[in-house]
């Protein structure tokens, strides 16, 4: 115990400071709480729009080069059309036109209620190749209107402000279908522009929705 002890004395400085050495992955263990000056990263809400029987949800400030990366989670989107899709879509010129050309993967995994139907397939009809259309957040065509069902998930875009680098983007979404099934999608692309995107625009395919979307910035 005494060797412990005199190998710890010797990593502090006479004014009472721990020296660097003395510090590794294994020295601190239950950590509840850091000084305010170390950088543990930040979720920091920067808007929120909820849709009442709404055409759209467009968040056109608060996406600049104060954040590297911006997530929006999906909260309860319930589209007033039957057989629709949940899509977005990209402005460079702050929401006056959203025709950002795109190019992207969509597969997704789905099951019935009924315990049949378990797929895993990648969807053609719901990627992009060089389109300035809306990228697809369900499966062409496969989101219920019924009353109790929606569509929830997140999307990440990164470094929208870059004047140097594509704008990559990553979602994962969950949906019920008019079938009476769950579909969980998975979408990544990219914005093929070095423009800056200052601008995300949030829309059912046809109709109406409701429901709330947060953005979010990362520290």
């Amino acid at each position: 115990m005494g060797s412990i002890t005199r190998s710890f004395a010797n990593n502090i400085t006479t004014s009472g400071v721990l020296l660097p050495a003395s510090l590794n992955n294994n020295s601190i263990a239950n950590v509840t709480e850091y000084n305010a000056a170390i950088a543990t990263g930040n979720m920091v809400l920067i808007s929120s729009q909820t849709a009442s029987n709404s055409a759209s949800i467009s968040f056109t400030t608060g996406i600049d080069s104060t954040y590297k990366e911006y997530q929006f989670y999906f909260i309860d989107i319930h589209p007033r059309t039957d057989s629709t899709i949940f899509q977005f879509n990209l402005s460079t010129d702050s929401g006056s036109n959203y025709n950002v050309t795109k190019t992207s993967t969509f597969f997704n995994s789905t099951h019935a209620e009924s315990d049949a139907g378990g797929a895993l397939d990648y969807k053609t009809n719901s990627d992009l190749a060089q389109s300035t259309g809306f990228q697809f957040l369900n499966q062409d065509g496969d989101l219920s209107s019924d009353t109790d069902h929606l569509i929830v998930g997140n999307m990440t875009l990164f470094n929208p402000a870059s004047t140097t680098y594509l704008k990559h983007f990553i979602a994962v979404c969950q949906n019920n279908h008019p079938a009476d099934y769950s579909a969980h999608n998975f979408i990544a692309g990219y914005g093929n522009t070095t423009s800056a995107v200052n601008a995300v625009q949030f829309k059912m395919s046809s109709g109406n929705m409701d429901g709330t979307i947060l953005m979010y910035g990362i520290v």
